[in-house]
């Protein structure tokens, strides 16, 4: 246990709440409905880290951080990228801080778990780490069996209404996140694999595998564990099972077997990365510039894209590749695989507690580095975080190793913690600024006056630049939305918003370019846009703008000049 035995109660609340918060608050507030999660994963693994610090023997000082070189490397250089696209880029401040400000966090957790690693109490807080998952696992295993089991009883406010009928989604509303959850749990107790079922995500059923896989080669591990891992296919097959025939009794629905039918079994991933290819080979070197996927894939001519608006590749290397460009890329892929490398031979070479530990960090990094290559969830706080810790652990050099004197390096760590707890808070004042946009309580200030205090936001400037930009408001707070609110995520209204703008100020041509992008995402939300073209002319009146072809074709970059 902890040096200290009576601190152990409250490391463990601590490591439950850091794990089961964020995944368990229904309560979403617009723009955006993962922030409040997000930003309680910023203030409790802040928090977690600070205890950890406070408490812990040696904590190693900067020897913690060189240990995990690999993924200090990879996290400082993906964070120059971000700084040179919103400083010699475009990127919008707001964008490029609050990058910074997540890579930033996730670097002092890459440092907190290779400090507990180093530690002489390491076991002890990895299994600490281990419970909270297991039991965030087993909260929102419960939240699911609601969603699909007894849907009347979520309410939106305490537990989510799932928006896909017959499927689990978690109180973050998309299954692959709780399938991803409910996996790191299963690394704790192989029963929580049933409620991967539920999500019937595909990445989660690959995962499961993984497990057998990891059971099936690691003979180092007791005949109990092996014997749960090597289950786990088999427990997925007989609930998804039992699912199908609960449906087929009850008349009830189970997303699965509409899962099953999808033509597209990618989910638009092919689309997407045939897409991202053809970005790469037309700017490998330097790529689009952190944070500029969305936009210079919805303005370049994609006749057969995806429909939906993508705003992440869906898979780790290619976001790399096409954001950074190859070379830059590479050197952070080459780092995070030097890093797994690392953690593989570590695990290897322990023994006792330390290898049952280092071998489920391991897993717990390697699991989110599949969901990686068909999703983004690195991308969300509260995955970045625990994964870091974990990486961290896992890069930890042996005790033995630790040469730096007792208590070496504390008065930096706790309180780069603190402030980690206070950029939280200082986060959720800084969303209020914006939230206030878009729910106007009774007696608020007029729409006018909440948008243009929006658009001082440190972190959220780009959602008030949208609002600015979409709706009928003073002209002076239109002026500059543009060139924040594009970067964010381009959708429907605001291309219509950003053509007509680009039309009223002469720019005809390039307003043209907005519309023929618009029409290949074939999105109902734009037909009554386009229905004038069906229309004829009145006498002496030329046709609408987004009714006539481009003259010329516009690279994306032109749209947004660099500084």
């Amino acid at each position: 246990m902890p040096a200290d035995p009576s601190r152990t109660p409250i490391l463990l609340l601590a490591a439950v709440v850091a794990a089961a918060a964020p995944s368990l608050l229904a309560y979403n507030v617009s723009p955006s409905p993962t922030f409040l999660n997000q930003a309680l994963a910023l203030g409790t693994w802040g928090g977690f880290a600070l205890l950890l610090a406070a408490g812990q023997r040696s904590a190693a000082g900067f020897a913690a951080s060189r240990a995990a070189a690999p993924v200090q490397l990879a996290l400082a250089l993906i964070a120059a990228a971000a700084l040179w696209s919103g400083t010699a880029g475009a990127l919008p401040s707001s964008l490029c801080l609050s990058a910074l400000g997540l890579l930033g966090a996730a670097a002092l957790l890459v440092h907190s778990g290779s400090a507990a690693c180093i530690s002489d109490e390491a076991g002890d807080l990895f299994a600490l780490f281990s419970w909270g998952f297991l039991i965030a696992g087993g909260l929102n295993l419960a939240i699911g069996l609601v969603q699909v089991f007894a849907p009347g009883l979520a309410d939106g406010d305490w537990i989510a209404v799932s928006n896909i009928t017959g499927r689990a989604v978690g109180n973050l509303r998309q299954p692959n996140h709780l399938s991803s959850l409910l996996l790191w749990s299963a690394l704790c107790l192989a029963a929580l694999v049933f409620g991967v079922v539920l999500t019937a995500s595909r990445t989660g059923l690959v995962s499961v595998l993984v497990l057998a896989l990891w059971g099936l080669l690691d003979g180092r591990l007791s005949w109990r564990t092996r014997a749960l891992l090597l289950g786990a296919p088999l427990i997925y097959a007989a609930g998804w099972f039992g699912m199908v025939r609960w449906a087929e009794i009850s008349a009830h629905q189970f997303g699965g077997a509409a899962r099953l039918a999808e033509t597209d079994v990618s989910g638009s991933r092919f689309g997407i990365w045939a897409n991202t290819l053809t970005l790469i080979r037309s700017q490998p070197w330097t790529g689009v510039g952190f944070g500029e996927f969305n936009l210079a894939w919805t303005l370049t001519p994609f006749p057969g894209r995806p429909t939906a608006f993508f705003d992440h590749t869906h898979n780790l290397p290619l976001q790399l590749a096409v954001e950074l460009g190859l070379p830059l890329a590479a050197l952070v892929m080459l780092a995070l695989l030097w890093g797994l490398a690392r953690m593989g031979r570590r695990a290897r070479q322990a023994q006792g507690e330390q290898a049952v530990s280092r071998r489920a960090a391991l897993m717990f990094v390697l699991m989110i580095g599949l969901h990686s290559m068909l999703e983004y969830p690195l991308w969300y706080a509260y995955f970045l975080l625990p994964t870091a810790w974990a990486f961290g652990y896992g890069l930890g050099a042996p005790p033995a190793r630790a040469s730096l004197p007792s208590r070496a390096g504390r008065p930096l760590m706790a309180p780069a913690a603190a402030l980690m707890v206070l950029l939280a808070a200082f986060s959720l004042w800084d969303y209020s600024r914006v939230s206030a946009i878009f729910s106007a309580a009774e007696g608020s200030a007029p729409l006018a006056q909440r948008i243009e205090e929006g658009q001082h936001s440190v972190f959220f400037a780009h959602h008030a630049d949208y609002a600015a930009a979409t709706t009928e408001t003073e002209q002076r707070l239109r002026e500059h939305a543009f060139d924040g609110a594009v970067h964010y995520l381009l959708d429907t209204r605001l291309m219509m918003a950003w053509a007509e703008d680009l039309a009223r100020r002469g720019d005809i041509d390039r307003a043209r370019h907005l519309a023929a992008r618009l029409r290949e995402f074939r999105n109902p939300l734009s037909d009554d846009w386009f229905s004038a073209c069906k229309k004829a002319p009145k006498a002496g009146q030329p046709l609408p703008f987004q009714c006539t072809p481009q003259q010329q074709l516009h690279g994306w970059r032109e749209f947004v000049p660099r500084r």
